[in-house]
C-alpha cells in the first residue's frame, strides 16, 4: 500500500537546527504516492530570491567529463543566456516556477552560470554529514547565489538513499550575506532503484521495465530529476518560509508534491507518456541546452492547483 500523504510529507524534511534552517528533501518513497487534488501552495510571506543569481557548482569526488557536461548543460538550460531550445523545453518547464512570484512583491530571479569548484581529492572524506554539505556549499558564492553541491557515486551522505535523494536549504544569516544551496548525490552505485527511477528498476512498488536514459548514464540522468526538483524548491522556497503546502516542519513544495509524475497519464509505477528519441530509444520530456534531452518532474501549477507536465 502507498504511504499516507502525512507520513510521506513528514519524511520530506530534515531540520538542521544547528544551521538555523531547514532542508527540504526529495526521496523516492513518493514515487508510489498518489497526488491529492487540489494541491494548494500557500505563500508564507518570506523572502524570495530576486535579481541576478549565480549557479555555482561544487563537484565533490570523481566525475567524468561527460558527466560534468550533462549536468552543466542542464543548469545552463535554466540560464537567462541560454539560446532558444526546441519545444518542449527545460526553459518552458521552468516558467511554471515563475508563476509563483506573481503573487509576491519579488521579481523572478535571473539565473546565470557561475563558478565551478572541483574537489577530486575528497578533502572531507567519503562519508559526509549535513554540516559537511553546508561547508562544501560555502565554497561557492557567499551571496546572491544558489550553490549546487554534487557528490560522486562513491560518496556516502547522511540520509542518502535511506531517506533522500537530494536536498536544498540556506546558509545562516551573516554579514557576508546569505546563499541558498542544493545538494544531489549520484545514486548509480548506492541506490539506483531508489533515486534513479524510471531509468532503473524500482526497489519497491509497482514494477515495470526501466527506461533508457537520454544521456546514457543512469546515475546522472537520475541526478537531473533530483536536481530539477530541488532547484525549483530553492527558487520558490529558498529560506523555508516561501511557497509550500502543509506545516513548515514538513512542507511539500512545487516539485515534491508531484513526485513520480513526468508525463500525462502517470500513475504509481508509470512515469507517464514521454517522448522517445528515435536514434537512441531514450525517454525524455524536455529539450535542453546544446541539443541535450532531459527528464524533468511535473510541477504544481498555481493557476490550476494541479501537477502540470510538459506536452
Amino acid at each position: 500500500m502507498a504511504p499516507s500523504l502525512s507520513s510521506m510529507a513528514a519524511s520530506l524534511l530534515v531540520c538542521a537546527t544547528l544551521l538555523q534552517t531547514c532542508l527540504a528533501t526529495r526521496r523516492l518513497t513518493a514515487l508510489v504516492q498518489d497526488q491529492p487534488s487540489p494541491i494548494t501552495m500557500e505563500y508564507h510571506k518570506g523572502a524570495l530570491l530576486t535579481g541576478r543569481i549565480a549557479l555555482n557548482l561544487v563537484w565533490y569526488g570523481d566525475f567524468s567529463a561527460p558527466q560534468r557536461a550533462a549536468l552543466t548543460d542542464f543548469l545552463s538550460s535554466l540560464s537567462a543566456a541560454s539560446p532558444p531550445q526546441p519545444e518542449p523545453s527545460v526553459t518552458t518547464w521552468f516558467k511554471t516556477a515563475r508563476k509563483y512570484y506573481a503573487t509576491s512583491n519579488a521579481r523572478f530571479p535571473t539565473l546565470s552560470m557561475g563558478a565551478h569548484v572541483l574537489d577530486h581529492s575528497y578533502s572531507l572524506g567519503k562519508h559526509l554529514k549535513e554540516h559537511d554539505l553546508v561547508a562544501l556549499a560555502a565554497r561557492g558564492g557567499a551571496r546572491r547565489a544558489i550553490n549546487v553541491v554534487l557528490t560522486a557515486a562513491d560518496v556516502a551522505v547522511a540520509g542518502f538513499c535511506s531517506s533522500r535523494c537530494g536536498s536544498h536549504g540556506a546558509s545562516p544569516r551573516s554579514r557576508a550575506g546569505r546563499f541558498a544551496y542544493v545538494w544531489v548525490g549520484n545514486p548509480a552505485a548506492q541506490c539506483p532503484g531508489q533515486c534513479a527511477w524510471p531509468y532503473h528498476q524500482p526497489q519497491y512498488g509497482p514494477q515495470a521495465p526501466p527506461l533508457a536514459p537520454p544521456n546514457g548514464d543512469v546515475g546522472v540522468d537520475g541526478m537531473v530529476v533530483s536536481l530539477a526538483s530541488m532547484l525549483v524548491g530553492a527558487v520558490t522556497n529558498p529560506f523555508g518560509n516561501g511557497f509550500f503546502q502543509g506545516p513548515a516542519e514538513a512542507p511539500l513544495e512545487a516539485a515534491t508534491a508531484c513526485a513520480g509524475v513526468y508525463g500525462k497519464g502517470a500513475y504509481p509505477g508509470y512515469a507517464g507518456s514521454l517522448l522517445v528519441d528515435p536514434a537512441t530509444g531514450a525517454s525524455y520530456n524536455a529539450n535542453g541546452a546544446r541539443g541535450r534531452k532531459y527528464l524533468v518532474p511535473a510541477l504544481v501549477d498555481p493557476d490550476t492547483s494541479a501537477c502540470s507536465t510538459l506536452g
